[in-house]
C-alpha cells in the first residue's frame, strides 16, 4: 500500500539542511509537497515589514531553486492559511503536515487553530522543533518557571545536552504524481520600490547559499576577534547572520557546530574563549524567544508592569527627526541612515539609537520597535522586543532606566576615528574625528573648513543631552515610589555611559 503525500509547511525555516520538518516528511516515505502560504494579516499587529518582505521574496526564490535541484518545487498559495492548506490536502491527498514551531503570539494562536482544523479532517499534524537550539519549555528555573535574567538562563542552557551535529539536506525529494497549481513568488507583490531595494541588493544575498557563505566567512574571519571588535560599528567585527537566522536559511545548530568545530581546530584557550563569546550571542537569541513564548504580552506591553504608567512624551517632530537621521547627533544619525540604506544596523549603534529615542526624546519604546520592524531585514519579534525593552529598562534583564547613553561619549569610544559617522553622515565627513561626534562644539574655522553650516547643511541637536537626561531621570522618579526598576543604584548621580 502506497504512503500518501506529506505537506511540509514552510514559514521561517527556509532551508533544506538541518530542517526537522523536512526530515520528518521524508521519514514518512511518501511524496513530499513543500508549501508556503502567504497570509500576513494573520500575524497582525506584527505583519512582515517592507524590508522583511524584500528578503522573503528572494529567500522563497532561493528555496524553490534548491527544491527544483532535488526534483521538487515550492507550492505557493495565498491565505487564509486554514483554507489554503485545506485545499492542498484535498488536491494532493496528503494525510500529514509537518511544520516547525514558532513562538510569536499571533502565529502560535493561528497555528493552534489550523492544526485543530486539519486534525478534524483526519490529517496528522507533526509540529517539529523550531528555529532554536532549545525549545522554550525545555529550559526552566529550579522552581519550574521561566527565566527572566539572561546569565542564569544561559548557564542552564550550557548545562543541557549540547546540540547534536546538524544533518545535511536530502539529495532528492520524492515528488507527487502530479503537482498542484502554484503562484509565482512575484505574484505575492513583496518587493518594495526600486530606490528602497538598491541598498538591500548591494549588501545581502538571501537564501540558504548566501547564509552558508556568510557562515563560512564568519567562522574563518570574524569569530577569532569577535570579543574585541563586536562593539565597533566602524569595523567589520560582527557576523551579520541575523537575517539568515531569522528566516531560517541557516539553523542555530548549524552555526553552533561550525563555530565549535573551528574552535577545536584552533585548540588553544584563546580560540575557545573567542568561540564562547560568539556563541553567547546565540544564547541571547534563545533568551529572547524564551521570553516571548512565556510572556507573549511583551510584544505590546512592558514586562515590568510599573512601566505601564511611565510618562512617555508625544512629539511627532522629534520622532521624525530620529527616523530620518536628522537629530544633530552624528552617532545617532549614522545609525538611522545605515538602517534605512542597508536594512540593518550594528548592535552598538542600535543601543545608541534606542537609548536616544527613549531617554533623550522620551518617546515610547514601541515607536522604535515599530520602525525597526518595518526597516530591518532581520526584524524578529522576539529579538526586537527584547532589545527595545532592554533599552527602555522595562523588560527582562534590562538596562536600568537611569543608565543613559551619552551619544557623544558612545560615539567617541566606539567610533574613535569617526569612520562610521563619516561614512553615513556625509555632511560631517570632513569634520576631524575630534569634533565629528559633537560638531556644534567645533570652532568656527573647523566647521567652515569642513563645509558645515549648522542648521543649514546639518541640523543642530534636536535636544540638549544634559537637559534631556535630567528630564528622563525626573520621569523615572515620577513612577510610584518603591516600584522603580531593579538594579544597583549608583551612589550619588547616575553615571553617563
Amino acid at each position: 500500500m502506497s504512503v500518501p503525500p506529506t505537506l511540509v509547511w514552510f514559514r521561517l525555516d527556509l532551508r533544506l539542511g538541518d530542517n526537522p520538518a523536512v526530515a520528518a516528511a521524508v521519514a514518512r516515505g511518501g511524496p513530499v509537497v513543500p508549501v508556503f502560504v502567504w497570509a500576513p494579516e494573520e500575524e497582525a499587529p506584527w505583519e512582515p515589514g517592507a524590508a522583511s518582505r524584500w528578503w522573503l521574496h528572494h529567500s522563497l526564490e532561493a528555496l524553490d531553486a534548491a527544491l527544483r535541484r532535488r526534483g521538487s518545487r515550492l507550492v505557493i498559495r495565498r491565505g487564509p492559511t486554514e483554507a489554503g492548506l485545506g485545499r492542498l490536502v484535498e488536491e494532493t491527498g496528503a494525510r500529514a503536515v509537518t511544520v516547525a514551531e514558532r513562538v510569536e503570539p499571533a502565529v502560535a494562536a493561528r497555528d493552534g487553530r489550523v492544526s485543530a482544523a486539519l486534525r478534524r479532517r483526519g490529517v496528522e499534524v507533526e509540529r517539529t522543533a523550531g528555529n532554536l537550539l532549545f525549545a522554550p519549555d525545555a529550559i526552566r528555573t529550579r522552581s519550574g518557571g521561566p527565566f527572566r535574567v539572561f546569565t542564569p538562563f544561559w548557564k542552564a542552557c550550557q548545562a543541557a545536552p549540547a546540540p547534536s551535529e546538524a544533518p545535511e539536506a536530502p539529495r532528492r525529494l520524492r515528488a507527487p504524481e502530479s503537482w498542484p497549481d502554484s503562484l509565482r513568488v512575484r505574484d505575492l507583490g513583496l518587493l518594495p520600490a526600486a530606490d528602497r531595494a538598491a541598498g538591500l541588493r548591494a549588501d545581502w544575498t538571501p537564501g540558504e547559499g548566501g547564509a552558508a557563505a556568510l557562515l563560512g566567512r564568519c567562522v574563518s574571519e570574524i569569530v577569532c576577534a569577535y570579543a574585541d571588535r563586536r562593539d565597533r560599528p566602524d569595523l567589520e567585527g560582527t557576523s551579520r547572520l541575523s537575517p539568515h537566522l531569522h528566516f531560517g536559511e541557516v539553523g542555530p545548530r548549524q552555526v553552533w557546530t561550525a563555530v565549535e568545530a573551528h574552535a577545536a581546530l584552533g585548540g588553544d584557550r584563546g580560540a575557545r574563549a573567542a568561540a564562547a563569546a560568539f556563541l553567547r550571542q546565540l544564547g541571547w537569541r534563545e533568551f529572547a524567544h524564551h521570553l516571548l513564548a512565556h510572556f507573549p504580552h511583551t510584544a505590546e506591553r512592558p514586562l515590568r508592569e510599573v512601566y505601564e504608567s511611565f510618562p512617555w512624551a508625544r512629539d511627532r517632530g522629534a520622532l521624525a527627526a530620529w527616523v530620518r537621521g536628522r537629530t544633530g547627533y552624528p552617532a545617532v544619525d549614522a545609525a538611522m541612515r545605515e538602517l534605512w540604506t542597508r536594512g540593518w544596523m550594528h548592535n552598538r549603534a542600535r543601543m545608541i539609537a534606542a537609548s536616544f529615542l527613549v531617554k533623550d526624546l522620551l518617546l515610547t519604546w514601541l515607536e522604535g520597535a515599530r520602525w525597526f520592524w518595518d526597516t530591518l531585514v532581520d526584524a524578529d519579534l522576539a529579538n526586537n522586543t527584547l532589545g527595545w525593552q532592554w533599552a527602555a529598562g522595562c523588560g527582562a534583564d534590562a538596562a536600568p532606566y537611569f543608565r543613559i547613553f551619552n551619544p557623544v561619549l558612545q560615539g567617541a569610544r566606539f567610533d574613535p576615528r569617526a569612520a562610521y559617522v563619516h561614512r553615513w553622515v556625509p555632511e560631517v565627513a570632513r569634520v576631524p574625528a575630534e569634533w565629528a561626534h559633537r560638531p556644534w562644539e567645533a570652532p568656527g574655522p573647523v566647521l567652515e573648513s569642513a563645509g558645515v553650516r549648522l542648521g543649514k547643511t546639518y541640523p543642530r541637536p534636536v535636544v540638549d543631552h544634559a537637559a534631556a537626561r535630567e528630564r528622563a531621570l525626573a520621569a523615572l522618579a515620577s513612577l510610584e515610589r518603591g516600584s522603580a526598576p531593579r538594579g544597583r543604584r549608583a551612589a550619588g548621580r547616575p553615571r553617563e555611559r
